[in-house]
């Protein structure tokens, strides 16, 4: 039997109805921007498989350092030990945080980044004795499929199971263009009330609700009025960090810094698991006490891995390195030049782009954005194409490794306008 046979006898995939999938592709060797198959066939990644990847796949230096690290120290627990990794990465990523972050805390992935960021929140103010136990979000949102990332994310088709076990969470609109005005009166009506603990946020824009855009501006005035009423602010900036924007992180962007922000994803170049969650320090000195009840009780067994810390440091040296700032906004300028031609094409609702990102909204009959029967085709046929863009519904988008070439950027490109006039013709 073949990787693809076996598979089917033996494993669940995540987001997928075992029942009717087709069977998944086996892919045995990656490298750069490419996969390749068990049948040799080669795939663009356009999607930085599921948005971690940033240098591209087996970039030599990251694999060199891991292999450095895993033959000095793989694994250490964290509570009561450190090292020189964890340490020297903590030193590096608050070097490019906005300046009134003082401390990082490290899990296992995003979804865990946030259940710290909101258990710090929650305890915050429990450590004060003050009883604020409301959480403020947008609409739309996904923070992960934790119970804290579910309560705090839209509520749709993937916890709909949960709905009932979930915490009330206060969703207000998403600052759309020509909306800023109801999402801020939305914010400021619920902010009247004197138990909001925090409010958490994708900064600029939502990945997984479709890659919806906002401006900077309007989140500062949000955030002001959070400020302005003593509520903790949260940056989900598992998505968005690490260049996927044009600049470090979204929070670049803002004038109002968040006062606690989440990291995942491309931390190490999406080759390990880590996360990672910094805070100001005011967070941080609550905490601070001769009760040991004011203690965080929280941690994972992986905590601070060392391997995944070197890593991570791997992966921030590379983008320290001008090849990857020119990258970056190599594909920035590609991704503007396609923007303005396809823009108008009457297959589309909306095309968007922010950073490495750009997106496409395809008219459809459906209401329904993540089970849109459309998700399917527009699958199969960009793996026909040899390239891999898993859509959100209806929403395609490409959110390529930095190391992805003009020709390659451009195959795809000439793809989703074949595949726009497929739908119109």
């Amino acid at each position: 039997m073949n990787i693809q046979e076996r598979d089917k006898n033996v494993i669940w995939h995540p987001f997928t109805q075992m029942k009717t999938a087709p069977l998944p592709i086996a892919i045995v060797k990656a490298e750069g921007t490419y996969f390749f198959d068990e049948q040799g066939k080669k795939y663009i990644d356009g999607i930085s498989s599921w948005w971690v990847n940033i240098h591209g796949h087996c970039h030599p230096y990251l694999t060199k350092k891991i292999s450095e690290q895993l033959q000095t120290l793989e694994h250490t627990l964290f509570s009561g030990f450190t090292h020189e990794p964890a340490v020297q990465l903590a030193e590096q990523l608050l070097t490019h945080l906005p300046s009134n972050q003082s401390k990082i805390f490290y899990s296992d992935n995003g979804s865990t980044a946030v259940e710290v960021a909101l258990k710090m929140a929650f305890q915050y103010w429990s450590n004060q004795s003050v009883s604020k136990i409301k959480v403020i979000a947008f609409e739309n949102g996904y923070h992960g499929d934790t119970f804290g990332g579910m309560s705090v994310g839209a509520r749709n088709a993937f916890n709909l199971p949960f709905s009932k076990l979930l915490f009330d969470v206060i969703h207000i609109p998403v600052p759309l263009k020509g909306k800023e005005q109801s999402s801020l009166d939305a914010l400021k009506k619920v902010l009247q009330n004197d138990d909001i603990a925090s409010f958490i946020f994708e900064p600029l824009i939502q990945g997984a609700g479709g890659m919806v855009m906002y401006q900077a501006t309007i989140l500062d005035e949000l955030i002001k009025e959070c400020r302005i009423k003593n509520v903790i602010t949260i940056a989900d900036e598992v998505m968005t960090g690490f260049g996927r924007t044009g600049k470090f992180f979204a929070s670049d962007y803002l004038e109002e810094k968040p006062d606690i922000i989440c990291m995942s994803k491309g931390l190490t170049g999406g080759v390990i698991p880590l996360g990672a969650t910094s805070c100001a320090q005011f967070i941080y000195d609550a905490f601070l006490s001769d009760d040991k009840m004011k203690t965080f009780f929280h941690g994972h067994s992986y905590t601070a891995n060392p391997t995944s810390c070197a890593a991570a440091l791997a992966s921030l040296y590379l983008f320290d390195q001008p090849q990857t700032i020119e990258n970056i906004k190599h594909i920035e300028q590609q991704h503007h030049l396609f923007l303005k031609k396809i823009k108008s094409h009457t297959a589309l609702i909306d095309a968007r782009q922010l950073g490495t990102i750009i997106a496409f909204e395809i008219k459809t009959n459906e209401q329904t954005h993540y089970l849109n029967s459309l998700a399917d085709y527009i699958s199969e046929f960009f793996i026909s194409k040899g390239i891999i863009l898993r859509p959100l519904g209806n929403i395609v988008y490409i959110l390529p490794p930095y190391c992805i070439s003009t020709e390659d950027l451009t195959y795809v490109y000439n793809a989703i306008e074949e595949f726009l006039n497929t739908i119109t013709s």
